[in-house]
């Protein structure tokens, strides 16, 4: 299996006044190009967590993690940063969009802080906005959007650097049932097209959509099932 990700012995502590929380406790965990994986689990689970590490928002206390075959887990803050941008597309469930900006521009914002030219990026972010449907968007700004374009542009900004990996939290959370569903219908083509997937999310509803699922409780991986017949 080509890995995207391959993590081992997984631990992350955090001190709450006097106590000590073991968010994560041995976690291993990997995860093949081209998959489409749910990571579910109740409050205080531990998913945050690791997807905080997963996405270098966080490091390690132990273990180690290689994302794309580079060794992160140790990495300082500004190296996560640029790894961050250029690996790690993420979407999640506030949108975090820059309001006095138009759809264009928004996702343009991770090529400005790659370096790309202004006509290289305009042209990328086109192409991604017209890949989620909003090819009559690009000039709209956020607050002239409903909550499904929003999110599309989200996830056409966590698309324009063609990381290796794409990583949604709670994607559908703030959208209606049917606004939620054609944002994973997308999912599910993007899925198709070759993305490697990593779904975060507490519905069962949603983690269907995977052709895996992760299940975490007490900072440890209770089960990890591939629905039957799904491809990777």
């Amino acid at each position: 299996m080509d890995r995207v990700i391959d993590a081992a012995g997984l631990e992350r502590r955090y001190r709450m006044g006097a106590e000590t929380v073991h968010a994560l406790r041995g976690v291993d965990l990997a995860v093949g190009r081209g998959e489409y994986v749910a990571v579910m689990g109740a409050s205080g689970s531990g998913k945050s967590t690791l997807m905080n590490i997963l996405g270098c928002l966080d490091t390690p206390d132990a273990g180690r993690y290689l994302l794309n075959g580079h060794a992160v887990d140790r990495l300082r803050e500004a190296e996560l940063a640029r790894v961050r941008n250029r690996e790690i597309g993420f979407v999640f469930q506030t949108f975090n969009l820059l309001p006095r900006a138009t759809a264009l521009g928004n996702v343009e914002t991770p090529l400005v802080y790659a370096g790309v030219g202004r006509r290289e990026r305009r042209e990328r972010a086109r192409r991604a906005l017209e890949r989620v449907g909003l090819a009559e968007r690009m000039d709209h700004r956020p607050a002239e959007m409903s909550g499904g374009q929003r999110q599309r542009v989200a996830i056409a900004r966590a698309l324009v650097n063609e990381p290796a990996i794409l990583l949604a939290d709670e994607p559908t959370g703030n959208l209606d049932s049917a606004t939620g569903a054609a944002i994973l219908s997308l999912f599910d083509e993007l899925h198709a097209a070759g993305n490697t997937v990593i779904l975060v999310t507490h519905e069962a509803d949603v983690a269907a959509h995977a052709a895996r699922a992760i299940t975490l409780l007490d900072g440890r991986i209770q089960s990890d099932v591939r629905r039957p017949g799904a491809a990777a």
